[in-house]
């Protein structure tokens, strides 16, 4: 059954077609990998079957993984992942290193993460620092509730809140010794010619970035410009292309100690500044 669902998904044009097909069989079996191998040329159990070939349908139909299986792993960590946000997907994962490159251990940081989504950049930073405590800031009803529900699975409901509304309305900017944000930065052009799985999936407001994908970061580094505290930090995920573009924004508002840092690929995807002002 692995195997033909695995020549379907070739078939249907899907990337990593026999990982996909494992871990809908692992999902559909219910028992651990070593457990599936073990079974090895048993029958497959009638529930078990009809399980699978229903997510073998879904997938056909170029519905994410994530989605299917409800779950994704993300630093370390397993978030709820479904249509209410964006999928956290492994480039993201330096921010997070960057962000725990940035602050303090052993001190009572505040975090705040503008357009949380799932929650995941926020999670994984106060999961690895445990006297911090954060603030997610996200405008869709739906996203703050997954993020929400994520940051419950996690035991960090006491320490990471969620502020319902847009980052123009949020009033904490002056509080935060570090923002992270991972904005829309896909050019609305662009959107059309992206992967079925994110094009159909993912929230269309969590992708586009206007005319061109730049837009969110010209109203965040505004906002940050003016409100931030000085020597706090302002960390962000951008498009591969984007290094440049964004940086300069960051230094023409006056942001100092600028970096910039690859993902796993080599692609650009994190730029970090410092606000202006005397470090408190």
């Amino acid at each position: 059954m692995i195997r033909q669902a695995t020549e379907r998904f070739r078939e249907t044009g899907i990337d990593e077609a026999r990982p996909n097909a494992m871990m809908l069989m692992l999902h559909a079996f219910g028992d651990t990998r070593a457990a599936l191998i073990a079974a090895g040329a048993s029958p497959v159990p009638k529930g078990v079957e009809e399980k699978f070939l229903a997510a073998v349908e879904r997938r056909v139909k170029r519905e994410p993984l994530q989605h299917i299986l409800g779950t994704t792993h993300f630093y370390g960590l397993e978030f709820r992942s479904d249509p209410r946000a964006l999928i956290p997907r492994i480039d993201s994962e330096v921010v997070v290193e960057t962000a725990l490159s940035l602050i303090h251990r052993e001190r009572a940081e505040v975090i705040a993460d503008l357009g949380t989504g799932t929650g995941c950049l926020l999670g994984a930073i106060l999961w690895n620092r445990p006297l911090a405590v954060g603030m997610g800031v996200e405008a869709d009803p739906a996203a703050a509730s997954l993020a929400r529900e994520n940051f419950d699975v996690l035991g960090l409901e006491r320490r990471a809140r969620v502020f319902e509304g847009h980052w123009l309305d949020w009033t904490g900017w002056t509080g935060a010794d570090l923002i992270i944000s991972n904005p829309p930065y896909i050019a609305s052009a662009e959107i059309e010619s992206l992967a079925p799985e994110v094009r159909d999936h993912d929230p269309h407001a969590a992708l586009d970035g206007g005319v061109d994908g730049l837009s969110a970061y010209r109203e965040i580094i505004r906002l940050a410009g003016e409100q931030m505290k000085a020597g706090a930090w302002l960390v962000f995920e951008i498009g591969h292309d984007q290094r440049a573009s964004v940086l300069a924004m960051l230094e023409a508002a006056g942001f100092s100690d600028l970096g910039h840092k690859a993902d796993l690929g080599g692609k650009d995807r994190c730029v970090w500044g410092r606000a202006k002002g005397s470090v408190r």
